[in-house]
């Protein structure tokens, strides 16, 4: 019994507690489980992530979610702004995790063997080094995002350089980055640190990734060759493992709402799809304007909607086109994008809904908001052409009318789906048994559970 004990190894699993970053975690901790059943995984998070991201977890008896505390003020009342949370939680940061980990080693009975965090989380890294342990973050965004955090010095340089020119204008930051324009930079590379929580993080894991024993993204190398090729001389570790919509799909996917029975239902690539995700919401006036072209375009319609239709939408929209259009406050969207029924994807470009949507071969009408997004809107339109970016950057009805006639009427559309096509191909290759993501996942499990 005391050799099993000896032999066990106890991973700690730091999560970054925002909607979109806790299910590719746990995603990879399940992956790694159910190939080393010698490991236990305590997995960390706020209480209200965790929540969510266990309430139908069953058969995973090695991995055990434990409570962090989100540093909110008691009583404290959210009203939508994201930021300040963020803040708050950064600030009790790493205390409220070493504490929670105390709980996990004497529960467990064996101290940590190895970290693994959201790339977000850049204390891990010392917090590893306390331990003389390794630490694995996984970065759950695209790789070029990632690079434009490692190279903020060279952005900053090259911006100054052309601080007065028109914000269309194309700048050459790095091999293979020729497209990107002034206006596709994340804003938040620029704020300062002294005043933000989240630039002060980003600027903190870009200096600390270099001290990972791996580091894990959820892509894969294909895709991206380019951004690969600049990780090599970085990050030599640098393990693409993905998608993880591949390796490991929500076994949980429900569709509570009825969307799969309603496309079978529909012709084949006649819907728009619209989700902006988990966390956005779309400003009134964007929101009364896709109210607009969704009541006059005679395409049906599959719309996700955050929030509760009845309450926050138009009556007699919802009137108007419940024959055509079906309004949903949850969607399994893997399921969905890979219906034959659906057309194009009306999105706001967050990583994991770029992946489902190559998954699924539908072709982005992009409207994005902030972080990785616009980065990821000018890959999906300049460098492998599955989509566009919406005319002005926001909603308009003239403008999302003339991205639906060109990518559901035209020549455009069908090239799109084409190079979706050529990607979905690639990440099938990539996560066969012999494929670059599967021979980079065994790596990173010699490195975790060695």
């Amino acid at each position: 019994m005391s050799e099993a004990r000896n032999d066990l190894k106890h991973i700690a699993v730091l999560a970054f507690p925002v909607a979109t970053h806790g299910p590719p975690l746990l995603s990879l901790v399940r992956r790694l489980s159910a190939s080393a059943s010698y490991a236990k995984f305590s997995f960390f998070s706020t209480k209200e992530s965790n929540s969510k991201l266990f309430s139908k977890e069953d058969g995973l008896e090695n991995i055990k979610p434990y409570n962090v505390s989100d540093g909110l003020p008691e009583n404290y009342n959210f009203a939508g702004n994201l930021d300040e949370v963020m803040d708050y939680f950064l600030k009790a940061t790493p205390g409220n995790f070493k504490q929670a980990m105390e709980v996990a080693v004497k529960e467990v009975g064996k101290d940590f063997t190895c970290i693994i965090s959201d790339a977000f989380l850049w204390f891990a890294a010392d917090l590893a080094q306390e331990l003389h342990i390794t630490w694995v973050p996984l970065w759950t965004s695209s790789s070029r995002s990632l690079l434009l955090v490692l190279e903020t010095d060279l952005v900053h340089q090259k911006m100054r350089s052309i601080i007065n020119e028109p914000e269309d204008r194309t700048i050459d930051i790095l091999p293979g980055f020729s497209e990107l324009r002034i206006s596709d930079i994340p804003k938040e590379l620029f704020l300062d640190v002294k005043e933000s929580q989240f630039a002060a993080m980003l600027c903190k894991m870009g200096l600390a990734l270099p001290q990972a024993a791996a580091v894990a993204s959820n892509s894969f190398e294909e895709l991206d060759p380019d951004a690969v090729n600049l990780f090599k001389s970085r990050l030599p570790k640098f393990l693409h493992i993905g998608p993880f919509v591949l390796t490991s799909p929500d076994p949980f996917m429900s569709d509570p709402h009825g969307c799969l029975e309603w496309l079978d239902k529909q012709k084949q690539e006649s819907v728009v799809y619209i989700s902006f995700g988990s966390v956005i919401t779309l400003p009134p006036q964007e929101l009364a304007e896709l109210v607009e072209v969704l009541k006059e375009c005679k395409l049906p319609f599959l719309w996700s909607f955050r929030g509760n239709p009845k309450e926050e939408l138009p009556e007699e929209f919802l009137e108007r086109t419940k024959e055509k259009g079906k309004v949903v406050s949850w969607t399994p969207q893997l399921k969905v994008l890979r219906h034959k029924a659906i057309g194009v994807f009306v999105t706001h470009s967050g990583w994991n809904s770029v992946l489902d949507s190559i998954a699924g071969c539908v072709p982005m009408i992009c409207r994005p908001f902030f972080g990785d997004q616009t980065v990821n809107t000018r890959t999906i339109e300049a460098v492998w052409g599955t989509g566009l970016k919406i005319e002005g950057g926001r909603i308009t009805k003239g403008g999302l009318m003339k991205a639906l006639r060109l990518i559901m009427s035209t020549d455009e559309g069908n090239k799109m789906r084409k190079k979706l096509q050529h990607l979905q191909g690639l990440a099938l290759d990539a996560v066969q048994s012999s494929g670059s993501s599967t021979k980079n996942f065994e790596t990173l499990l010699e490195v975790v559970a060695k």
